[in-house]
């Protein structure tokens, strides 16, 4: 489907039937120590976009998305720590036609007042389903999980969740997709290998 939204992976966007549809809200979810940052930059790469920093400042996040292959005039806005939810919304309710949200890491708006984080998540679907556009919240996985990760995962319309696990042998990737509403969630995992780019095993089936 022409008007979906590419990952920037193709096997990824195959499973997905072309991709992820206007209008989405997804929720990207991946340790803090993995390369999950090359998903966003694939997306970036790939669409217009409004890029929402919570943590790290727009200039490192911007020449890491340049390093890969991102445009040069890609904008990444740093967030107000101490009011990152009215801070986002600002920039929501400006959102222009068919627009790529990301907003990394979206744990300190998880960990602000439950009805506002509501609102913020409600204003969010809202938009992108007026727009024609999508956004994607990138959780860390941690022990420490914000209180709201619940609430994340349950507005989500689409859930990536990636597995990290590292050992002597090396650092092996899995992208499960658990949920996908309004479409068809993947019963197996996919076996990503993550470099400087994102590149999927179809070597055989995992569980």
């Amino acid at each position: 489907m022409s008007d979906r939204f590419s990952t920037g992976v193709p096997v990824l966007d195959r499973e997905l039937d072309g991709g992820v549809p206007p209008g989405t809200v997804a929720a990207l979810l991946a340790e803090p120590a993995s390369q999950a940052g090359l998903f966003l930059a694939e997306f970036a790469d790939r669409h217009e976009t409004l890029y929402l920093s919570a943590e790290r400042s727009p200039t490192a996040v911007s020449r890491e998305l340049r390093c890969s292959g991102s445009p040069d005039d890609l904008a990444v806005t740093a967030l107000d720590r101490d009011a990152p939810v009215v801070d986002a919304l600002g920039y929501v309710d400006q959102l222009p036609d068919d627009t790529l949200v990301v907003v990394d890491p979206v744990d300190s708006l998880e960990r602000t007042d439950p009805g506002q984080y509501r609102a913020f998540l409600s204003e969010l679907r809202a938009t992108v389903a007026q727009t024609g556009g999508i956004a994607v919240v990138y959780g860390l996985k941690h022990d420490d999980a914000p209180p709201q990760r619940h609430r994340t995962e349950y507005m989500a319309d689409l859930v990536f969740d990636l597995r990290t696990v590292a050992d002597g042998d090396g650092v092996e990737n899995r992208l499960r997709v658990p949920k996908f509403r309004g479409g068809r969630a993947l019963t197996d995992a996919l076996r990503v290998s993550l470099t400087d780019r994102i590149t999927v095993d179809t070597s055989r089936d995992i569980a």
